[in-house]
């Protein structure tokens, strides 16, 4: 070959050797993509554990799912057989079901039901090179190279993620994820000890730099290229836990504008881990090439996951049969209501969270003049809280969205050497808490902690064992003293803290009025009083205690957004700012904020010491109706908590529960959600929607632009899929989605759990969450969303944003039109097109 034709062919190599390295990050950027993030405990919020598949079909990620990994996105058949035996899913049911399939469904109702008897295993197709290892070696799962890989890649991600639990900081810690971690394998003996001898050495031989160890391991491995897509997927999958937390830095990196490589660093992680035990176990290489044969493959949608979701879609439509035919009902027997009061008694704004609609029902039962409302327990203000004495807060706001404001805890009433005195406390009380646990916990003087202090403890285990009305300090204010404490509160004031601004000037907070009452509907009547309650849980001795309050306060308690916002609301510069912006409010309205408690259905109202003495008497009535709704909630709610004795002292076990170390379900957070409505509150009230139903207030005909439309599809519907699938995930296959059993849980780096002593980070709820023990308390259901709006509006909004096209398209939740008052109803059935199922 002469040199022109040497320099061409190298050329084209060259281009070849680059399209390829370009294909191979793509591939691996859609893998780590398909990874869904899993928040740390302090913040613990519920997230949709399919987010990575939205871009498929409901029936085609559960045919990825199965091929990938085996888990489920449906319930065993079983399930729906055992339904359709007791009638709760009908023929009728199941043929609809039959009818939308489409091509590869069975051919007719006879076969479906011949189908709803069988239920084979499911096995993935996908396998990676420890994995194959296993087999081919005949080593036991547990103990073989795919356990020892996950053990490693866990040990070594809680000392590197650690937030502080570890008494002994991991020294690579200052490296990127990949540095740190060959710097720690290249002395690890574990895996020669294991048996794979030369691991170590062949370890060496990889690249320094993540990006060249991946394409090298793939290389190395012999991955042809049809088969990357699937290995790559099913490598990050064997460590789903770890990947997720990963993918929670990556987000939260984004969410600044930014990037962070730590999960294709993992990746690069567990692909090494991969390349080196095979170079080492050279016997397995016929039964890895035998795999990825398998895993190139086209990728075809399985028949059998086929028929799993048409059986879930007939669970469904059984389900939404009852929901519609009560609103409808109810809307169409609403001709002859009495007109409303022009003055609302008194209003009082609740969390869409399901466990408030019950608490909404029983306040509107035990005072029909008072307006309850539906909204974002955020309230529409993105702040960060920044409690006093620190320099830096959590984000009280959705996931979805970015802190606005900077908003500063003070002591009411303190001037700057009090505020100053009770940060100190604050801060040495946290420091001495610390070295106390960490005197608890070291290997020489927990011994000596234990022979010395152990009895005095004896009292307080008995004390909340038994005595389970003590109540409960919340985490927060750190230990000060109740009447400071009472006195903490965030402030509107301009300062400085850490090098950034906080608090809220004047026009940010007229701006934001507006915004926050046009979005709740707000218009008019308005009350005396109006309450704007966030709500939160009290739970002892519960790592996933977070996860029970606010999701849309970032897994934080709602209490700091409804002081902040009722401090605007009520601020004399912000009512003169609404009223020559057209939007008045009468002079004798006050907001309060307040706290639901949804483990004892209190509420707790705060800073009412501001009211006037002309609302002493609308107070005293408010506090009268929410104690007869708190009592009467937590009546409804006892039927689920199994009681010890049902029907007696209903209040004080109910209230024991928050108090109770032991309990493994201090509530039932939002099992059973299924639901959510957009509309006025007139199309739901008086309906029983059992606690099930996300209901959020609005009237389209006040919404100029279809803004606040736009907001609600775009966010709170988003947050509402990502709940009902995260509880959905959790339900139907907990191994693969969920954390397992509680009573085992450890908790890693102040970051997860683990289920046992070893393993993989566990991901979602705990099976005390969704399952009574004998059965699923939470019925697996993707979400009803019903929207009273234009169709033409919400089809411009589908079109426009890619998240909700998927949602809506790809069968992750099913969106309906409430028209003619909720008389009508009508569903969208994909592609910008709707039909009438009642009417």
């Amino acid at each position: 070959m002469d040199q022109a034709a040497l320099a061409r062919a190298e050329s084209v190599g060259a281009r070849e050797a680059a399209a390829s390295l370009a294909s191979l990050e793509s591939e691996v950027a859609t893998a780590c993509g398909r990874i869904a993030p899993l928040w740390p405990l302090k913040h613990f919020v519920a997230v949709n554990p399919y987010l990575g598949l939205i871009d498929q079909s409901f029936a085609e990620a559960a045919s990825t799912l199965a091929r990938i990994s085996g888990a489920r996105l449906t319930l065993p058949r079983s399930s729906y057989a055992a339904k359709h035996a007791a009638g709760e899913i009908t023929d009728a049911d199941l043929a609809q079901a039959l009818h939308g399939a489409g091509k590869g469904a069975p051919a007719d109702l006879g076969a479906l039901k011949t189908k709803m008897a069988e239920d084979g295993p499911f096995c993935p197709l996908a396998m990676t090179a420890a994995e194959a290892i296993d087999v081919a070696t005949g080593r036991d799962p547990a103990t073989g190279a795919a356990a020892l890989v996950v053990e490693e890649i866990s040990k070594f991600c809680a000392r590197y993620f650690d937030e502080g639990q570890a008494l002994w900081r991991a020294p690579v810690r200052g490296k990127g994820l990949y540095d740190a971690w060959r710097a720690q394998a290249a002395f690890d003996l574990t895996p020669e000890v294991m048996g794979f001898a030369g691991f170590r050495k062949a370890l060496a031989l990889l690249p320094e730099d993540a990006d060249a160890a991946i394409a090298t391991a793939i290389a190395d491995l012999g991955v042809p290229e049809a088969a990357w897509a699937d290995y790559l997927y099913r490598a990050l999958v064997t460590i789903n836990g770890w990947a997720s937390y990963a993918r929670y830095l990556v987000w939260n990196a984004e969410l600044d504008g930014g990037s962070d490589p730590v999960l294709k660093e993992l990746l690069a992680v567990r692909l090494s881990y991969d390349a080196a035990l095979l170079a080492v176990t050279p016997q397995a290489k016929a039964t890895f090439d035998a795999a990825l044969t398998k895993m190139s493959a086209p990728r075809t949608l399985d028949p059998e996951r086929l028929v799993d979701a048409i059986l879930q879609d007939a669970a469904e439509i059984a389900h939404r049969r009852g929901l519609v035919s009560r609103v409808v009902e109810a809307n169409r027997a609403a001709d002859a209501a009495p007109a409303e009061a022009e003055r609302p008694a008194a209003q009082a704004a609740f969390c869409i969270d399901v466990r408030s609609e019950v608490f909404r029902r029983a306040l509107e039962t035990v005072a029909p003049g008072v307006q309850t409302i539906g909204f974002a327990g955020f309230f529409g203000l993105p702040i960060e809280y920044v409690p006093l004495g620190r320099r830096r807060g959590g984000a009280q706001c959705p996931v979805l969205l970015k802190p606005a404001f900077v908003v500063c805890e003070e002591v009411k009433d303190a001037g700057a050497q009090e505020q100053e005195e009770v940060a100190g406390l604050r801060k040495l009380r946290k420091e001495a808490a610390k070295s106390w646990k960490t005197f608890k916990q070291s290997a020489v003087s927990s011994f000596a902690y234990v022979e010395a202090a152990g009895l005095l403890f004896a009292g307080k285990l008995v004390g909340d064992t038994l005595g389970k009305t003590r109540p409960v300090t919340h985490p927060a204010v750190d230990g000060l003293d109740a009447d400071v404490a009472k006195r903490l509160a965030p402030t509107l004031a301009g300062s400085e803290i850490d090098g950034r601004l906080a608090g809220i000037d004047v026009e940010q907070r007229i701006a934001t009025a507006q915004v926050v009452l046009k979005a709740m509907s707000m218009t008019g009547p308005y009350g005396r009083l109006i309450m704007l309650a966030g709500h939160g849980s009290t739970t002892v001795n519960n790592p996933h205690a977070s996860g029970l309050d606010c999701g849309a306060c970032g897994g934080h308690t709602g209490e700091a957004n409804a002081r902040v916002t009722t401090a605007i609301l009520n601020d004399p510069a912000v009512r003169e700012g609404l009223k020559e912006a057209g939007m008045g409010l009468p002079d004798d309205t006050w907001f309060v904020p307040a706290l639901h408690d949804t483990t004892t259905d209190e509420v707790h109202l705060y800073d009412t010491e501001i009211l006037p003495q002309s609302h002493a008497g609308d107070l005293a009535r408010l506090k009268a109706w929410l104690a007869q709704a708190g009592a009467l909630t937590r009546l409804e709610r006892s039927a689920l908590l199994a009681l010890d004795a049902p029907g007696a002292n209903v209040d004080g076990q109910v209230l024991a529960r928050a108090n109770d170390w032991s309990q493994v379900r201090p509530e039932w957070g939002l099992a059973g959600c299924a639901a959510f409505v957009a509309a006025p509150r007139a199309r739901t009230r008086g309906v029983d929607l059992g606690g099930r139903s996300f209901l959020h207030d609005y009237e389209w005909e006040a919404d100029e632009g279809f803004g606040i439309l736009e907001l609600i599809m775009t966010a709170p519907m988003v947050v509402a899929s990502w709940i009902s699938l995260q509880y959905y995930g959790s339900s139907v296959d907990n191994a693969a989605f969920g954390s397992g059993n509680k009573v085992l849980h450890n908790v890693v780096g102040g970051l997860g759990v683990l289920e046992g002593n070893a393993g993989d980070l566990k991901v979602g709820l705990p099976l005390q969450s969704v399952s009574d023990g004998e059965r699923l308390v939470h019925e697996p259901l993707r979400l009803n969303v019903f929207i009273e709006a234009p169709i033409e509006e919400m089809n411009k909004i589908i079109s426009k944003h890619e998240s909700v096209r998927h949602l809506v398209d790809n069968g992750w939740l099913h969106l309906f039109q409430l028209a003619d008052e909720g008389r009508t109803v009508r569903r969208y059935v994909g592609a910008l097109a709707w039909e009438t199922i009642e009417g």
